[in-house]
């Protein structure tokens, strides 16, 4: 076949040499429109449910919502494992599938289960699943500054947010969420005055219904007037809040009763349990994440196309946006890295072939495999959907020597039968005499890249992420190395047939240099020969050395890369109030803004509404930009825990990236992490921090933190059923007012152009105290009554978060 293959292609010889420039010029092409990132793609099928579940606590949320729906999905097929976390009024499972399962087809699968959930969950409480995202999703954090002392509305810059810049990035194809959080939402509330509703005669439920449709428009059908079609709309639409205050919400001694008499009515900013930060001030932070498979440099570029051409309309009041996380540019960073190390590879590569060979003609053929090669590469990456990336780059630069090895073994033994063919009496064809001798050491070439080859085919066998990871790597080697032996059988025959016949390289000898390794390798020969066996026991030695030693490296999964940029997790005590949270964030920022490295700070604390993490409002993520200076990472890291050690709260340092490969890993942002698993929580809790104080001495951990899962306080409002009875009030009924009154209630949404906003019936924040409640009156058939008629109120304590896995 080889023999077939060589003879044919030098029988056509313009025909594969016009092959060989289209196809690297085609390759070239394709090249750029690889997408490019900085891993390849490691996204294991993971479907996220997100359930809302309102103010419960979380040891309601883990009984009546995260443990049906847990008992639901463990029976999907392709489940692997499941993990949860039951915080304060929210629910998030997360339902992992086998590698290389169809993620739109898991979602089918969790999606038929969700539809019988809503059967076992509680009422008014709906389980949605998060959209198909990214490991390594999280592309771009934009900062909107607020400046408090300024122009700048807390409201107006959330506004535009989520109502002009977020639908702007989401039409952007490839972006899967934008996640906005910081600012104020505003909402229009109705905060009732129990007492003055008692003397008016209105109850919870009439003024409930009094508000639901108000600023609502309808539909009237269609009328034919004068030989015309007139559509008929019922238009109630309004955005002054006087209308609303004016509503009649009852009857009472012949007169109405006004919304404005029984209740307050404003706009105010809606409950939050999350917020932003950048450089130390307020902020809108928005964080887009993008689809499996988008191309994150090119995503970047449109995202900032997108900022710019929104830029030009800037509304007064609100300040420019500003990139604050920008995962391209370590992608861009790393891709530049490896590439460099791929040219300067090909140019060792060309100075050791010159001064071997030296003949400028056979070495430009024997380097005419490398780009043809590469081009054979590319090509093979877009057909397998491949991306460039660190890995794939990696596997080529390894790849780079060994390209041009065969070329030369055949441009060698070409030459080289030319040179006796010349000085032959019967001198043969130039056609037979390069087909003869590329064929002639075919089998060795062949041999060698087959060994080579069978030494990277373990790396498509390692399971799980590693595979993932580390099979491009083998997959770019791999290709690019049978790249090189095709190039070998077909274009270096044909470049040998037409360059080498009348080159001056025919006669002359070898070149100095190798005159000179001959010379020494054979007085080493003469020398080693008699001494083989002393060789060959010391060589043994050496190399049982040498595999001893292997035991004592270090070990990693990845080893340690700069991203030029951090990200700090900070958790105070739980249950501090997100005001607290925010100040120690602003002064956390401050602090690090004084490092010299660092060139700006945002900061998150809690969590945002569309958010699939379930952290508390007393979590802070910190994510940090810095340059490089003459001091070395370890001294700025040093230098950054040491002037955070003021704040109350633990401090883990970490980078965006690895961050988000250990959090695939074990489901903790940490690159070692211990799960302690068993039903009592306290137990837990102590056994976790007799273990933390064993591993403070283990020499190289920092950082060492135990997940907060502890006691926060509770405001408990407790039913007493004997008294309920007494008034003729039930259970739900009471519960029902006090989780509207105490939580709120969206009645309906008042809508101006595309902005929408909640219409929220509500208690003030001050009505909301323990003393308060215990005064506020609710309904029952015998009348209004205070809460304290039917309830205990009490400052209690519970977890502030239940974490399960596998049930």
């Amino acid at each position: 076949m080889f023999n077939l293959l060589v003879k044919s292609s030098l029988k056509n010889r313009l025909v594969v040499l016009l092959l060989a420039f289209v196809m690297m010029a085609y390759g070239v092409l394709q090249g750029q429109k690889l997408p490019v990132d900085v891993f390849p793609n490691l996204n294991k099928p993971v479907v996220t449910v997100l359930t809302e579940a309102g103010g419960m606590a979380p040891e309601e949320v883990e009984q009546l919502v995260t443990f049906p729906l847990e008992n639901l999905l463990n029976g999907v097929t392709g489940v692997t494992r499941i993990r949860s976390t039951s915080g304060i009024g929210l629910s998030i499972v997360y339902i992992e599938f086998e590698w290389d399962t169809d993620i739109y087809r898991n979602r089918q699968l969790v999606s038929e289960r969700l539809d019988l959930a809503s059967e076992q969950l509680p009422t008014g409480i709906t389980s949605v699943m998060g959209p198909v995202s990214s490991i390594m999703g999280e592309v771009m954090l934009i900062a909107l500054p607020i400046d408090a002392e300024g122009d700048t509305d807390a409201m107006a810059a959330r506004e535009y947010a989520d109502f002009v810049l977020r639908p702007r990035l989401l039409a952007i194809p490839g972006v899967s969420q934008v996640i906005p959080i910081g600012g104020e939402v505003r909402q229009l509330r109705v905060a009732p005055d129990t007492m003055r509703m008692r003397q008016l005669n209105v109850d919870l439920a009439s003024l409930q219904a009094s508000l639901n449709d108000f600023a609502a428009n309808f539909g009237g059908g269609f009328v034919d007037l004068n030989n015309q079609e007139y559509l008929i709309r019922h238009q109630g639409r309004t955005l002054d809040v006087e209308h609303l205050k004016n509503l009649a919400v009852g009857w009472h001694d012949g007169r109405p009763v006004l919304l404005s008499q029984v209740a307050s009515v404003s706009y105010a900013a809606a409950e939050k349990r999350g917020d932003g930060g950048f450089n130390g001030k307020p902020a809108v932070v928005i964080n887009v994440q993008k689809q499996p498979n988008a191309d994150t440099v090119h995503l970047t570029t449109q995202i900032e196309s997108a900022l710019t051409e929104l830029n030009a309309g800037l509304p007064k009041g609100i300040a420019q946006p500003q990139v604050l996380f920008r995962q391209a540019d370590f992608i861009k960073s790393s891709i530049d890295n490896v590439t460099e190390a791929l040219r300067d590879g090909a140019i060792m590569v060309t100075i050791v072939l010159f001064l071997f060979l030296l003949s400028v003609k056979t070495t430009l053929i024997s380097l005419f495999a490398i780009p043809l090669s590469l081009a054979v590469t590319v090509l093979i990456f877009q057909w397998l959907g491949q991306s460039i990336n660190v890995m794939t780059l990696g596997g080529l630069a390894i790849a780079i020597g060994e390209l041009v090895d065969d070329s030369v073994v055949d441009v060698e033994n070409i030459l080289r039968r030319l040179k006796q063919n010349a000085q032959s009496q019967s001198p043969k064809s130039v056609f037979d005499v390069v087909w003869q001798a590329s064929v002639e050491v075919r089998s060795g070439i062949v041999y060698a890249t087959a060994i080579v080859i069978l030494v990277f085919l373990p790396l498509f066998a390692l399971p799980g992420i590693e595979g993932r990871l580390f099979s491009p790597l083998g997959l770019a080697y791999i290709v690019a190395i049978l790249g090189s032996l095709l190039v070998s059988m077909t274009v270096t025959p044909v470049l040998c047939y037409y360059l080498l016949p009348n080159a001056k390289v025919l006669h002359q000898g070898d070149s100095w240099l190798v005159v000179k390794l001959k010379h020494l390798q054979s007085l080493w020969i003469d020398w080693a020969l008699p001494k083989s066996k002393q060789l060959i026991a010391v060589t043994g030695v050496v190399a049982l050395l040498s595999a001893a030693s292997i035991t004592q490296f270090p070990r990693a999964f990845l080893p340690a890369f700069n991203e030029g940029s951090l990200v700090l997790g900070i958790i105070f005590e739980p249950g501090t109030s997100l005001e607290e949270s925010n100040k120690m964030g602003h002064l956390a920022e401050s602090i690090l803004l004084s490092v010299p490295e660092v060139t700006q700070v945002g900061r998150r604390t809690g969590r945002a509404k569309l958010d699939e993490h379930a952290e508390g409002v007393h979590s802070s993520e910190v994510d940090v930009d810095l340059i490089p200076s003459e001091r070395s990472r370890d001294e700025v890291l040093a230098e950054i825990r040491g002037k955070l050690s003021v704040l109350p709260g633990q401090v883990a340092i970490g980078q965006p990236i690895s961050h988000r490969l250990d959090h695939l890993l074990s489901g903790v942002r940490a690159q070692l992490a211990i799960k302690l698993f068993g039903d009592d929580l306290e137990g837990l809790r102590i056994s976790a921090e007799s273990l933390r104080k064993k591993l403070e001495s283990v020499p190289g951990l920092v950082d060492i933190n135990i997940e907060k899962q502890v006691l926060i306080p509770q405001l408990s409002v407790r039913l007493k059923y004997e008294d309920l009875a007494k008034y003729g009030l039930t259970p739900g009924s009471a519960l029902r007012q006090l989780n509207m009154l105490t939580e709120g209630t969206s009645v309906t949404d008042v809508i101006d152009g595309v902005k929408r906003f909640e219409l929220v019936l509500r208690l003030e924040d001050q009505n909301r105290t323990p003393a308060a409640i215990a005064k506020t009156l609710i309904d029952s058939p015998a009348g209004a009554i205070p809460v304290s008629y039917i309830a205990d109120i009490q400052l209690l304590d519970g977890p502030n978060q239940v974490l399960r896995e596998n049930g």
